[in-house]
C-alpha cells in the first residue's frame, strides 16, 4: 500500500492533468477550424491560429459564455499555459534565427539595408510619436513618456520574417529579385527590433543605470560568444550532419539543451528568453542538410502544439471590448495608422529608389505591413515586464490581426511587373531554405 499522503499528491496531480489536459484539446480545436478557414480565405493559417487565441479569451468566448471559459481556463491553468508558451517561444524564435540566410550578393544586401532602414525607421517615429502624444491616456503611471513611446514605436516596426517566407512561397515569389530583396530586408528588421527590445527591456528592468548598462553589456558579451565561438564550435556538427544525412537524437539533445540554457542565461539577465532562443538559433551551422534536418524535427510540433497556445494565452489577456468610446477608438487608429502608413509607404518609397516599379513598390509595402506572430511575442514581453498596460496590448493585438490581414491581399492588388519577378542569376540562398525552418504558415495554396 502506498502512504496516504502519496496517494493524496497522485490524485491532486490526476485532477491537475484533467484541468489542463481539456484546456490544450480546446485550443488546438480552436486553431485548427479557425486556420482552416483562413486558408479558405487565402489568408495564412497563422492569421486564423491568432483569431482562434483572441475568440477563446474574454471578447468573445469568455463574453458569451462565462460559466465555460472558466471551467476551460480555470486560473490555475493558466500558469501551466504561459510555461508552455514560453517554451515554444523560445523554440520558435531559434528556428528563426536558424533560418536567416546570412548570404547574398552586395547589390541584394545594400537594396535590403535600404528596405530594412525604410520599414524601420519610419513605423518607429510615427509610432513613438503616436504612442508619446497617448502616453498621458494610455501608459501606466510607473512608465515614462519616452520609454512607452519607442515601444510602441518598436513594436510597430516588427514585420513577420517567418509568415513573409511562407506567403513568398506560396506565391512562388522566393527566389525572384523581389522575393529575395523582401526577405533579406525582413529578417533585418526583424533583428534590429529584437535587439532594441532588448534595450528596452534592460532599461526597464533596473535599478538605476548601472543596472541596465551591465545587462546591456552582459546581453552583447553573449550574442558575441554565441555567434563567435559556439558557431565555430558546432561547425563539425553540421559539416557530419551535411556528409551523413543523419541528425540523430544525441544532436538533437545537444541543440535543445543550449537552446533552454541560452533562454535561461537571458532570461536571468533581463532580456526574456526569446532573445536567447535566437541568437542561439544565428549560431547554427549554415549547411543545408542541419537546416533541413532542424526544421523536420522541431518545427511542427513547436507549430501544432506550442504557438496554438501561446495565441490562446494572448487572447486570455486581449479584451477587445475594452476598446470602447470615442477616446479609446481614437487612440487605436493612430496607433493602426502609424504603424500602416509607416511601412507601407516607407517601404514603398524604398523599393522605388531602389529601382522597381510603382506597383511592386506597393506590393513589398503591403507584404512588409504582415507582423503576424512576431508582433505578439514582442508585446507579449512589454506585458510581463509591465511596460504596457491591458488596453494598449488589446489595441496592438488588433493592429496585428489587421495588418497581417491585409498583407496578402494588397500585394494582389498591386501585382508586380513580370520584370521585377525575374529571377536573379545567383542567389546564395538554397531554394529548400526559403520557407525555411522559420515558416509556421500553412501548405502552399494557390491564389
Amino acid at each position: 500500500m502506498l502512504p496516504t499522503t502519496v496517494l493524496a499528491a497522485t490524485d491532486a496531480n490526476l485532477s491537475f492533468a484533467l484541468k489542463v489536459l481539456p484546456a490544450l484539446v480546446v485550443i488546438l480545436a480552436a486553431s485548427a477550424l479557425c486556420g482552416q478557414l483562413a486558408l479558405l480565405m487565402h489568408q495564412p493559417r497563422v492569421l486564423g491560429e491568432m483569431v482562434a487565441g483572441v475568440l477563446l479569451g474574454p471578447t468573445a468566448f469568455g463574453a458569451l459564455f462565462p460559466e465555460a471559459q472558466h471551467a476551460v481556463f480555470p486560473p490555475e491553468v493558466k500558469p501551466v499555459l504561459y510555461v508552455l508558451s514560453t517554451i515554444g517561444l523560445t523554440l520558435f524564435m531559434f528556428l528563426v534565427g536558424a533560418g536567416l540566410d546570412h548570404g547574398g550578393e552586395r547589390a541584394d544586401i545594400r537594396n535590403a539595408a535600404v528596405l530594412a532602414l525604410s520599414g524601420v525607421v519610419p513605423s518607429l517615429l510615427l509610432g513613438a510619436g503616436a504612442g508619446y502624444l497617448l502616453h498621458g491616456r494610455l501608459s501606466r503611471p510607473d512608465v515614462g513618456p519616452y520609454e512607452f513611446a519607442f515601444f510602441v514605436g518598436g513594436a510597430l516596426s516588427i514585420t513577420a520574417f517567418p509568415m513573409l517566407a511562407r506567403i513568398l512561397y506560396e506565391q512562388r515569389l522566393e527566389n525572384t529579385r523581389i522575393g529575395r530583396m523582401t526577405l533579406l530586408g525582413a529578417s533585418v528588421d526583424d533583428a534590429a527590433a529584437w535587439c532594441f527590445l532588448a534595450v528596452l527591456s534592460a532599461l526597464h528592468a533596473g535599478a538605476g543605470a548601472g543596472q541596465a548598462l551591465r545587462t546591456i553589456g552582459l546581453t552583447l558579451a553573449f550574442a558575441l560568444v554565441m555567434l563567435g565561438v559556439v558557431s565555430r564550435l558546432l561547425r563539425p556538427l553540421g559539416a557530419r550532419v551535411q556528409r551523413s544525412g543523419r541528425f540523430g537524437f544525441n544532436h538533437l539533445y545537444l541543440v535543445l539543451c543550449l537552446v533552454l540554457l541560452a533562454g535561461l542565461f537571458t532570461d536571468h539577465i533581463g532580456i526574456y528568453s526569446v532573445f536567447g532562443g535566437f541568437v542561439t538559433g544565428l549560431a547554427m551551422p549554415r549547411a543545408p542538410a542541419f537546416r533541413a534536418a532542424l526544421h523536420d524535427r522541431m518545427m511542427d510540433i513547436v507549430c501544432v502544439l506550442l504557438l496554438p497556445v501561446f495565441f490562446a494565452f494572448s487572447g486570455l489577456n486581449t479584451q477587445l471590448n475594452g476598446i470602447t468610446g470615442w477616446a479609446m477608438l481614437l487612440s487605436f487608429l493612430l496607433i493602426l495608422a502609424a504603424g500602416f502608413v509607416g511601412k507601407y509607404a516607407g517601404c514603398a518609397v524604398a523599393m522605388r529608389t531602389a529601382g522597381f516599379s510603382w506597383r511592386a513598390s506597393w506590393a513589398v509595402g503591403g507584404l512588409m505591413n504582415a507582423r503576424g506572430l512576431m508582433i505578439l511575442i514582442f508585446i507579449n514581453i512589454g506585458l510581463a515586464q509591465g511596460m504596457i498596460t491591458q488596453k494598449v496590448f488589446s489595441m496592438l493585438v488588433l493592429v496585428a490581426v489587421l495588418t497581417t490581414a491585409v498583407a496578402v491581399p494588397l500585394y494582389r492588388w498591386a501585382r508586380p511587373e513580370p520584370s521585377d519577378l525575374s529571377t536573379p542569376t545567383k542567389t546564395a540562398a538554397d531554394p529548400s531554405t526559403a520557407p525555411g525552418p522559420s515558416s509556421p504558415e500553412p501548405e502552399p495554396t494557390r491564389p
